[in-house]
């Protein structure tokens, strides 16, 4: 297997591509705890997402659903992994950071882990049932 080269802040290069394979292979090459907490957000997403889609672009994962579009992306920082509600503005409550994009919230997790199971299980659910981002 060829050695992914990790970006800065630790982000994987992943030459975009559809379907589950690129999103392991980027999951696969996520860094220490960053790829721990991405595996187990991944592992949420297939457990509350019926059908889910996956796609990866600008060297991160997305995840959607057919007909709604793009709902959420993960990314690799050096203190966090940041988790990218396209659709989180219109989450109740939304995701605690905000973006210059009106739509879009997210969540990072640092080292210690996922503050509140509860509630990113609740923001994965609604995003699913929401309208996403058709970028692409």
């Amino acid at each position: 297997m060829t050695e992914v080269k990790l970006l800065s802040g630790g982000n994987p290069q992943i030459a975009k591509g559809d379907g589950p394979g690129p999103v392991k292979a980027w999951l696969d090459a996520a860094p220490d705890w960053r790829g721990d907490h991405a595996r187990r957000v991944d592992e949420l997403v297939s457990e509350l997402v019926p059908g889910v889609q996956r796609a990866v672009r600008w060297n991160s994962p997305f995840y959607g659903v057919s007909g709604r579009g793009w709902v959420l992306s993960l990314h690799c920082f050096t203190r966090f992994l940041r988790l990218t509600f396209l659709n989180g503005a219109h989450l109740s409550p939304p995701p605690p950071g905000p973006s210059k994009d009106p739509n879009t919230r997210y969540l990072d997790i640092p080292e210690m882990g996922i503050a509140d199971l509860a509630q990113l299980k609740d923001w994965i659910t609604q995003a699913a049932a929401r309208p996403g981002w058709e970028g692409f």
